[in-house]
Formats: C-alpha cells, sequence, structure tokens
C-alpha cells in the first residue's frame, strides 16, 4: 500500500517565490485580476493532485454523513468549490499581508476580553486552527500597534516569510516563529513574549512528524483522528490564560471569534494522560462546531482521519 505523505511533505519548494508573484501583482492590479491568474493555478491543482482532491471528497463526504443538514456532498463538484474557497482564502491572505483590509471588512466576536488581558500586561495564548484564515488576524495589531502577535508555524519558510511580511508593511506587529519541536529553548522564548504581554498563536489541529508519541486520539466529525498533544503542554508552561481563535469568511466579512478555553491549562502528573485527553477533545469539539459554520474553509487537503491508522 502506498505510504500517504505527512502533512508537512507536502509543501512546494517554490512558495515563497510563489507568494511573493502573487503578492505583487495584487498590489499593481488588484483582486478581480489575481483571480484570474489564481484560479486556473488552482483548477490545475484541482485536476492533477489526486491525493488532495481525494481527501477533500473524503472530508466532503464525512460531512454529509455527519451533518446530512448542510447538504453538501463529495462529488467532484463540491470539491472544485472547497478548492476555489482555498483560493479566495489566499487572496485573502494577501490582502491582510498588504495592509488593504479596512476595520470595515472585519467584525470581532470577544476580542474587548483579550485587549482587556493585554492591558493588564498579561499575555494570551491562542489556539487556532487550519480552519478559516489565520493571517487575517494580524488586522488584530494593524488597528492597535500597541499589540504585538507571534504565530508559531511548522515549517521552514518562517524567516522568508518575515522577510516578506516586512517589506509589505514595516510596521506590521505580526512575528511568525518556526518550531520543529517544543524543546526548553522554544518554551523560554516564548514565555518572555507573553510576560511582555504579547500574544502567542499556536495552530493546534495538526501533529508534527515523527511525533506519534505525542498525540491523542480524538472523535472529530464522527471519526478518530489524530491531533498533537504538544501546543496543549506548551500552553500549560506557559501559565497564562488561554483562548480559541477562529478567523471565517461570512457574507463577506472576515469575522474572528475568541473564545476562552481556560484560565491557565494544568496537567496534575497522576491524571496527566487523562486530563490532557479530555482538554484535547474539548477542543476538537469547539473546532468541530466551528468547523460545521463554514464547512468548506477547512483546509487540510490531506487524509485527516487515516492518519490515526497508519501505524496499524
Amino acid at each position: 500500500m502506498k505510504k500517504t505523505l505527512h502533512w508537512t511533505q507536502m509543501e512546494e519548494g517554490g512558495v515563497i517565490w510563489g507568494m511573493r508573484l502573487l503578492l505583487r501583482i495584487y498590489l499593481l492590479f488588484g483582486r478581480t485580476v489575481l483571480q484570474l491568474f489564481l484560479y486556473p493555478v488552482v483548477i490545475y491543482y484541482w485536476l492533477i493532485n489526486r491525493q488532495a482532491r481525494q481527501a477533500s471528497q473524503a472530508y466532503l463526504n464525512r460531512l454529509a454523513a455527519f451533518a446530512p443538514s448542510l447538504k453538501l456532498s463529495g462529488s467532484f463538484l463540491w470539491s472544485f468549490r472547497h478548492f476555489i474557497s482555498f483560493a479566495n482564502a489566499i487572496i485573502d491572505k494577501l490582502a491582510a499581508w498588504s495592509g488593504a483590509l479596512t476595520r470595515a471588512d472585519v467584525q470581532y466576536h470577544g476580542r474587548n476580553e483579550i485587549i482587556a488581558q493585554i492591558r493588564k500586561g498579561q499575555g494570551v495564548v491562542l489556539l487556532g486552527s487550519h480552519l478559516g484564515n489565520l493571517e487575517v488576524c494580524r488586522v488584530i495589531a494593524d488597528f492597535d500597534k500597541t499589540l504585538h502577535i507571534n504565530v508559531l508555524i511548522h515549517n521552514k519558510h518562517a524567516q522568508k516569510f518575515n522577510r516578506l511580511l516586512k517589506q509589505t508593511s514595516d510596521s506590521s506587529q505580526l512575528n511568525l516563529i518556526q518550531i520543529t519541536e517544543i524543546t526548553a529553548a522554544t518554551s523560554m522564548l516564548l514565555q518572555d513574549k507573553i510576560e511582555g504581554g504579547e500574544l502567542v498563536i499556536i495552530a493546534a489541529d495538526r501533529s508534527l512528524p515523527g511525533s506519534r508519541q505525542h498525540v491523542a486520539k480524538v472523535n472529530f466529525l464522527g471519526g478518530e483522528a489524530l491531533m498533537p498533544q504538544g501546543p496543549f503542554i506548551l500552553a500549560g508552561l506557559l501559565k497564562c490564560p488561554v483562548y480559541t481563535v477562529f478567523c471565517l469568511k461570512q457574507q463577506g466579512k472576515h469575522v474572528i471569534y475568541f473564545d476562552h478555553f481556560s484560565d491557565m491549562l494544568n496537567f496534575p502528573r497522576k491524571t496527566r494522560e487523562q486530563a490532557m485527553q479530555q482538554i484535547i477533545q474539548r477542543y476538537a469539539e469547539r473546532l468541530q462546531t466551528y468547523c460545521l459554520k463554514e464547512p468548506l474553509q477547512w483546509f487540510n487537503f490531506f487524509d485527516f482521519w487515516r492518519v490515526s491508522h497508519d501505524d496499524e
């Protein structure tokens, strides 16, 4: 049987060059012209990338069974719509990077709680995901220059993306931090950020390569999936308030939802595994709730559920 690639192995080597080109087109000609360039690329990708297309269809079939009221299916048409939604998310990402978004483009739920914590000098961990468009969260800082946002990412392009962001906005308060594993140095760096009253965003829905011993099996959209323990362990070590964050495109607006998750995550030694399981399952249930709001904005084009069976 052909072995399924881990999601981190699916990146294209030219991703930075490609994003720089798309950003330049966006800045020079705007969204409409960019769509003329981007849509053919996404259509081509949908046609030739069988694994991503099948993962999309499997996800949509799962949704159709789990939530029939959504009235979607795993057909080619719905999968194509899924990829076009991804294309639009890329354009929105570029708009966020370029500073083109205005206050009128963004709505918030729960933002005042986050601001209140920061005003007290208290940093906050935000548990994000690959649902929606986390990059739009940079506008939180763009609208208030006293805020600093740090985003942990799991790929080698962090420094290059940082430089790209600085080229488009010298005053950007968004900092991307590359991690391949959680170490003492990672914890110390982020502790400094938290003590400085900054925000730390961690995507909590994907496991790192070779980290199977540090994952939890959770029930998500009616099936068993793996989610990493690392983000939750790290949030516990930072000893600070924890919120979830989801940014969805709804009726032409970017709607950012901040929801309280815990005053402080704690995993007692005697009941560590049980407590960890309960916390991660609770996160999975919250992610599921938001996924059902905008199902075509789930951008995990790999077999998210099969991962839990790869070693069987």
